[in-house]
Formats: structure tokens, C-alpha cells, sequence
């Protein structure tokens, strides 16, 4: 028995735009039949669903562990009988480690992050090799992915951007990202500023970053500016508000996305990652074992 998922665009090949909302319907319709194949198929005597642990870094805003926990029931909506739990690497509880302490079995490690930097690819091994009670492997990161792109899409529609066919030459994008010195998350970003621009009709969209890597977001519309666009928002990859994403929108111009948050299709991306994870374990995808970064 086989399942299949969509699988991420190659980074160099030609993006098919117009398709986002597609993609999101088609993998809403793969992980409900994928939930069904393991209830009644070949996996069913043999061990209980692995736990889905969403991994969000923290934050000291009130509103990011609402925000969170939104998304997360979203998630389960979408999947009934999948258990989902929560782990935070640092300044909210649960805190990763407790988390993973409190489990028994099969874990996937889902991190509510957009790229692939230090946090993916240090401290989320680091937590699984501390829980060796565990049977775990971490997804790849939420970025890039075309679902992605759709919810930032989604998001920017709602602060207000243009609906219709915006104005070539006038408007554009600045995609705001929290940062890091790994040159891999920059890639990350770059590829999902792409798919974006892609979804927008092949308007402008420029990186930019909180921390630790350049553009910073004024840079980056103040170089939109000089170009000529005189209508320029900011879209964040932000999964909750918190210093980062409070720092990006204060430097928007005219629009300012909210974080994604709930948005459907950030909950149907968080169960995609979940099931690549399972199937590179099952080798029934060659092509998704890029997802699993560890397995102990």
C-alpha cells in the first residue's frame, strides 16, 4: 500500500503560480486519506500514531501562545485523532524538553519555523538526542512551499493589499523573516520570496531580515522605493507576533501583514511536513526523505 503527497518545488525549477490554491486543496485531501490508510491499513495493529510535537521558538508577547495554540486546534480539526502537542525552544511553556519528556513511543519534531537555521538544525536534534526514551525525527522546516506562499498571500489580502491585478511597477512586497546567519535559511527565504511573487503575479518581493543577516526591512523598502514602487507592503514569516514581528511591521510604509498564525493553509503545511516525515521513514517517497533531518 502507498500514499502519495505534493512534493516541494526544486529550488531551480520553473514555478507553476497560479497553482498555490490547488496544491493547498489537493493536500487537504492527501492527509485526511493518508489519516484513513493508517487507521485501517496495513498500520494498524502495529503501533500507535506517532505524536505530531509543533516546535515554536517563544516569545514573551501574550498574544504568540494564543496564537499558537489557534493553529495547533486547526491541526487537529484537519486530522481528528492525531495526537498534537506543543514544545516551545525557549521564554514560553511547555518548553520542548518537558514536552518530549512527557511522551512515550513515536515523536515528529514539526518545527513552526521557515527555514532551515540554527534552531532546525542544532537545538531540535540536540532535544531529540536528550530524549532517548523517544523513537523521533523532525520535519523540514514550513518554508519554502507553495502552501506557504498561499497563506502569506492570504494574510496580505486582509491588511488590505490589493485584491484585483495590483499595479505593476507601483506596488510590491518586502517578505520580512527573522533571520539568521545560516546560508541555507537565507536561501529558504529567497525561495519562498519567489513562490510569493509567483502568487502575486509576478510582482516584487524582496527579502528582508530582523536579525543577524541584511536586507533589514527598511533597507529593503527603501531600495523598492528607489526603484519606483510607491505602494509596498510587508508580509511576515511569522507563525505569532512577537519582538520580530512587531520590529518588521513597525517599518512597513503602507501595509503590514499580521503573523500567519491559524490560516488554514499553514495548518494543512504543518500536517504536509508531518507526513513526509513518516513516509521517508517508510520509504514509500523517495523524494520526501529531504524532510527527515534526524531520526535517533
Amino acid at each position: 500500500m502507498t500514499a502519495s503527497i505534493p512534493q516541494d518545488p526544486a529550488p531551480a525549477a520553473p514555478i507553476d503560480l497560479g497553482s498555490a490554491a490547488l496544491a493547498a486543496e489537493i493536500t487537504a485531501q492527501l492527509s485526511s486519506r493518508l489519516s484513513k490508510v493508517r487507521l485501517r491499513g496495513f498500520c494498524q495493529s502495529a503501533s500507535p500514531v506517532p505524536t505530531l510535537v509543533a516546535v515554536a521558538h517563544g516569545s514573551r508577547d501574550p498574544r504568540a501562545l494564543p496564537t499558537v495554540r489557534a493553529l495547533l486546534d486547526r491541526v487537529r480539526a484537519l486530522r481528528p485523532g492525531l495526537p498534537v502537542r506543543l514544545g516551545h525552544i525557549e521564554l514560553n511553556r511547555p518548553l520542548l524538553a518537558d514536552t518530549l519528556a512527557e511522551l512515550h513511543g513515536e515523536a515528529v519534531l514539526v518545527p513552526l519555523l521557515f527555514g532551515h537555521g540554527f534552531h532546525v538544525t542544532h537545538d531540535l536534534p540536540d532535544a531529540l538526542a536528550a530524549a532517548p526514551h523517544l523513537t523521533g525525527r523532525i520535519a523540514a522546516p514550513l518554508g519554502p512551499h507553495p502552501l506557504l506562499a498561499e497563506a502569506l498571500h492570504g494574510r496580505l489580502l486582509e491588511a488590505g493589499f490589493p485584491a484585483g491585478r495590483p499595479r505593476a511597477g507601483h506596488d510590491a512586497v518586502v517578505l520580512a523573516a527573522a533571520g539568521s546567519r545560516a546560508a541555507r535559511s537565507a536561501q529558504d527565504t529567497e525561495h519562498t520570496a519567489q513562490l510569493l511573487s509567483a502568487r502575486l503575479g509576478g510582482l516584487p518581493v524582496l527579502p528582508a531580515y530582523a536579525s543577524a543577516a541584511a536586507p533589514t526591512v527598511t533597507e529593503a523598502v527603501r531600495t523598492l522605493t528607489a526603484r519606483g514602487h510607491d505602494r509596498i507592503a510587508v508580509a511576515g514569516l511569522f507563525t505569532a507576533p512577537g519582538r520580530f514581528a512587531t520590529q518588521c511591521a513597525a517599518a512597513a510604509p503602507r501595509i503590514a501583514a499580521a503573523p500567519l498564525g491559524d490560516h488554514p493553509a499553514l495548518a494543512r503545511l504543518v500536517l504536509h511536513r508531518y507526513d513526509q516525515a513518516l513516509l521517508a521513514r517508510t520509504g514509500s517517497d523517495p523524494e520526501s526523505t529531504r524532510a527527515a533531518t534526524v531520526a535517533v
